[in-house]
């Protein structure tokens, strides 16, 4: 019986050195929570600035015409929300890997840097596009869905329930795409609470 259960606890190390090998296990749920509380906070100042006082105009916009608020101004606070998560991200993940005694920049890693970068790069010079073209109403929805396909991306290549967050930020997008009227509150959801409650799950499920 001894004997069986060393068995069992040697498979169960060997199993958990080829995930540690292959996937990349040093993301953080406290990370996912600080990117949901930046997303908030930016969503609503975006609402404050720009929203409030033009009503649903901005963000129902589909061809030129005019926008209410600088659109420079909004594009610095996407900027300052991305890179604050992005930061704090790294900075957790950072601390994590060192904490197990692993390497944050790996060839793990490193694919799952291309794979989520493919569909981010895509998706941001298709937001330069729209930019152009005055077709500013499709902004929100696209962030939503080529989001959602980077993480469903990065699922292969971490924790399976990344891919899961994805498929809800694509079905988000989606919805943002059709009730364009209320992408901002599509955008919160996405980005803020749905990231703060996987953020949360992921603490409990895996950091406690």
């Amino acid at each position: 019986m001894k004997r069986e259960q060393d068995y069992i606890k040697d498979l169960t190390e060997i199993r958990s050195m080829m995930e540690r090998s292959t996937k990349f296990l040093s993301l953080t749920g406290l990370s996912g929570v600080m990117a949901g509380i930046y997303a908030l906070i930016g969503a609503y100042l975006v609402y404050e600035l720009f929203y409030r006082n033009s009503g649903s105009r901005f963000f129902t916009t589909l061809t030129g015409g005019e926008v209410s608020g600088s659109l420079s101004t909004m594009i610095l606070l996407a900027l300052v929300v991305l890179f604050l998560a992005v930061s704090t991200a790294i900075y957790f993940s950072f601390r994590k890997a060192r904490k197990n005694g692993e390497k944050l920049w790996n060839a793990t890693a490193r694919r799952l840097v291309l794979n989520m970068a493919i569909p981010l790069v895509a998706g941001g010079l298709l937001i330069l596009v729209f930019l152009a073209k005055g077709l500013f109403g499709l902004i929100i929805p696209i962030t939503l869905i080529f989001y959602g396909l980077a993480l469903a991306n990065a699922g292969k290549f971490t924790f399976e329930e990344m891919k899961s967050l994805g498929i809800i930020q694509i079905f988000l997008g989606l919805l943002a795409a059709y009730f364009m009227e209320y992408s901002l509150l599509f955008w919160a959801f996405g980005f803020g609470l749905m990231h703060i409650l996987y953020g949360i799950y992921m603490h409990l499920k895996y950091e406690k």
